[in-house]
């Protein structure tokens, strides 16, 4: 079980950075068509942040309301589950109300793998895994 940061439910096909990700710097690399990050260095390129369920150790910078402006454009993810709490990605994920847990007991980066189905309960703070085939 882990902790609520914006309270809600959904589910959806992860998307896993095993890097702190900076949506700040995801914000100007990616195509608000689509949602596929186009920075040639960065781990999720190619990928589509669009409809997944969102995967990281936790943010690390920005101030905006990048969360808000994807789910606006309709390429935000469903949910967002991260390690550790990074409060303007906590106060971001409220004002879009996108659905994100964080403060797990065990490593869910160890667990969880982008394809992986992803149930995710913010009410109760509670991740069911179903491993993709």
């Amino acid at each position: 079980m882990g902790r609520t940061a914006s309270k809600g439910k959904a589910e959806g096909e992860a998307l896993v950075c095993h890097k702190p990700l900076a949506l700040l710097i995801i914000l100007w690399g990616i195509d608000q068509t689509t949602g596929v990050i186009n920075l040639p260095d960065h781990e999720l390129h190619s990928k589509s942040i669009k409809d997944k369920i969102l995967v990281y150790p936790c943010g690390c910078g920005g101030n905006g309301y990048f969360l808000y402006l994807f789910r606006k454009a309709g390429v935000g993810p469903r949910a967002v589950i991260n390690m550790q709490p990074f409060e303007q990605d906590m106060i971001d994920a409220i004002f879009a109300q996108i659905p994100m847990v964080y403060g797990f007991d065990h490593n869910l980066l160890q667990i969880i793998e982008s394809g992986d189905h992803i149930d995710v309960d913010a009410n109760k703070g509670v991740v069911t895994v179903s491993k993709a085939p």
